[in-house]
């Protein structure tokens, strides 16, 4: 009989579900935001009601933080797992005010994860309260879904993309929530999505899926540079980073990353601040010697692990900051008279020119000097941004 570790999110499920095949098999920490990511129809639900107990398939296994909700002589359904659902379209009563199905929704025992007060202060709910629900728009609707699951007392919430059916303008309301709810509360999260954009923005864990069958799980940026990922034109990877300082100078920030450095133009921010990074392959060149003179600020020595084709032109390397094998993963997109030039292998040590290196929002607290509200909401939305806000220099 399988045994459930401590500390972790373990999923293993093989059989059919109204003709959707699912051969999945994970285990990752218990904490953070797991995502599961692939095309429409690949079965990406039908898993999320499997790990719910909404659906069964005999002979599954599911067990979280150490706690099995199903194994070969155990089934719990799912009004007896402490799970939250929330869905793309939300089931709300419409006929209650916001804080009446805020509290129609709440636990009944004592709150271990988040209060009534917790969640109106966490999802800014105040202003809502009173309102009904058909006077809701559809980003303050998702929100009291978030809140309403929240005060159930979960122990995993699971979100099964619940930003699909909003606009862009809406989709940026929602996201600092969903960052905020990540940075401050000890929940392990499962969300669900084709949005590669919106996971990199948020996810700590990377779940692949194709055909009803996982490809690759793993740290967000391990999985990035996962040959399934890497290939495609928008390959990217994410760093997360420390502030280490700020050049007033140059208007430099100073970020730490391992035993690496790099400097990024931008406000200030708060030393010892949290900040995750989207560096794209096309934006890596590669050296074979260190640069004397170059306007390239962030230049590190690295080590090939592979090289991809990418289509008759360009070919795509994974490497790995460093030279030891534990290096942090990064991705480069360089022709391939480029790479027949230098003479490249998988193997050769060689320095990578980061030419520009994005964040992805700013979590609460992070920016010393704060701009006006809806100024904050137009910079942390990764579809707005000025991209010309990157470092290249």
């Amino acid at each position: 009989m399988r045994e459930a570790k401590k500390g972790y999110i373990e999923v293993a499920f093989n059989g059919s579900l109204a003709s959707i095949p699912l051969d999945v098999q994970f285990s990752l920490p218990a904490k953070g935001v797991t995502a599961i990511f692939g095309p429409p129809g690949c079965g990406k639900t039908t898993l999320a009601r499997c790990i719910a107990g909404v659906e069964r398939l005999p002979n599954g296994f599911c067990a979280i933080d150490g706690e099995i909700w199903q194994d070969e002589t155990t089934f719990r359904p799912h009004l007896l797992r402490p799970v939250a659902y929330v869905f793309q379209l939300p089931n709300l009563p419409s006929h209650l005010s916001v804080r009446r199905t805020l509290l129609y929704n709440a636990s009944k025992s004592d709150p271990t994860l988040i209060d009534f007060d917790g969640v109106v202060e966490l999802l800014a709910l105040a202003p809502l309260l009173e309102r009904s629900l058909s006077h809701l728009s559809g980003a303050e609707r998702q929100r009291l879904a978030l809140g309403s699951a929240l005060l159930g007392q979960p122990r995993l919430l699971l979100l099964d993309d619940p930003l699909i059916l909003l606009d862009r303008s809406a989709k940026c309301e929602i996201l600092p929530f969903l960052e905020r709810m990540r940075e401050k509360l000890p929940l392990p999260m499962i969300y669900i999505s084709h949005d590669i954009a919106d996971i990199e923005r948020f996810a700590d864990h990377l779940v692949i899926m194709k055909d009803g069958v996982v490809t690759a799980a793993g740290p967000l940026n391990v999985v990035q540079s996962d040959p399934a990922l890497a290939r495609r034109g928008e390959a990217a990877v994410c760093l997360d980073t420390v502030v280490g300082g700020y050049d007033g100078r140059y208007g430099l920030i100073k970020l730490r990353l391992k035993a690496a450095r790099l400097l990024i133009p931008g406000v200030p921010l708060r030393p010892g601040a949290w900040l995750r990074l989207r560096i794209a392959a096309a934006d890596v060149s590669i050296a074979c010697a260190p640069p004397r003179a170059s306007s390239i600020l962030n230049v590190f020595p690295a080590r090939i692990k592979a090289s991809l084709p990418y289509d008759e032109a360009e070919v795509t390397l994974v490497l790995t900051l460093g030279t030891g094998r534990s290096g942090v993963p990064l991705l480069a997109r360089i022709t391939r008279r480029s790479f027949d030039a230098l003479r490249l292998s998988n193997g050769a040590d060689v320095f990578a020119e980061v030419a520009r290196a994005v964040p992805l929002g700013l979590p609460s607290g992070c920016v010393q000097r704060l701009p006006h509200l809806h100024e904050n909401v137009r910079q942390l939305c990764p579809e707005t941004r000025n991209t010309s806000t990157g470092s290249r220099p």
